[in-house]
């Protein structure tokens, strides 16, 4: 086998079945698997996240599975100096490394690189933050709009958190943030295998169905329960928290909550596949289809 470093990176939606395939790769290849799924970072948010069981994370090494608190600041741009850190040091003992993850900023950050933007000044997103509870989206939209209508006529005007990015860089560098988004890929020292797994559309909206239930068997509304006090965090602005928090305020009933949950991540799953889709040239397999996969990847080294 040639001594060029490989990266294989398996993307996906939500509840494709990410986890299993990519231990079974893990363990034929003799490596390990760089999570690049940006929820399951925080190791308060377990079954919200159906982070990887204690079973699975015993059949293959995995890296950046609740290595983080959810109170913490993280972002993708954060992310790939550590992974690109981490596989530096993993690639010294061997060639092939596997990345799997359903966070497209996320695996982006890793395959093509972010931009080189400032360091956030944690006064300045306090003081963002602070208006933005008060005043809610509006205050972010028009303040987005009169620094950098580019990027306000581009960007979703439902995620405050992309918005207080791009309002975070503009006040700090005094430029449009969108002046400052290159979309040039930086060059890698390993060489990428990249592809994505699907399953038929109502498959895998049973897929997600059956997994919102069975983490509500679980336990997800004590767990959103134990995490009221960080509620404002970034990591919990995100579908399975977001619902049950709004029943542990009395605004929805439980069950109202639960088909919200189903709802979202359908929706997200329909967009991670949006943005997986952009990739003209990665192919596509069923996620059960691991010779077809093996295959591919052997004839990639």
């Amino acid at each position: 086998m040639s001594f060029i470093r490989h990266l294989i990176v398996i993307v996906g939606p939500t509840a494709v079945g990410k986890t299993a395939l990519g231990i079974k790769l893990a363990r034929h290849f003799c490596t390990g698997i760089i999570s690049a799924d940006s929820r399951q970072f925080y190791r308060e948010m377990h079954i919200g996240t159906a982070a990887p069981s204690a079973g699975e994370l015993s059949q293959a090494k995995h890296y950046f599975i609740q290595n983080k608190s959810a109170s913490d600041y993280y972002n993708a741009s954060m992310f790939e100096f550590d992974a690109l850190d981490l596989m530096e040091k993993l690639f010294k003992n061997q060639n092939i490394l596997l990345m799997v993850g359903g966070s497209t900023l996320y695996v982006d950050a890793v395959c093509n690189g972010i931009d080189d933007l400032p360091a956030i000044d944690m006064e300045l997103r306090e003081k963002l933050m602070k208006q933005y509870r008060e005043e809610g989206l509006e205050f972010l939209r028009h303040k987005l709009k009169v620094l950098d209508p580019d990027h306000y006529q581009k960007v979703d005007l439902r995620n405050p958190n992309r918005m207080l990015k791009a309002i975070e860089v503009s006040l700090i560098t005094g430029k449009p943030y969108s002046s400052m988004l290159t979309a040039t890929s930086k060059e890698r020292n390993f060489n990428i295998i990249k592809f994505g797994i699907n399953r038929e559309r109502p498959e895998l909206f049973s897929r997600i169905n059956q997994r919102v239930d069975q983490m509500i068997a679980d336990g997800l509304v004590d767990e959103v329960k134990s995490l009221v006090s960080i509620r404002d965090s970034n990591a919990l602005k995100t579908v399975g928290y977001r619902e049950i928090f709004e029943y542990l305020d009395g605004s929805i009933s439980l069950s109202l909550a639960i088909e919200k949950i189903k709802t979202n991540t359908r929706r997200y799953a329909k967009r991670q596949l949006t943005w997986f889709s952009r990739d003209k040239g990665m192919p596509w397999f069923h996620p059960e289809n691991t010779d077809q996969v093996v295959d591919y990847i052997q004839s990639k080294l």
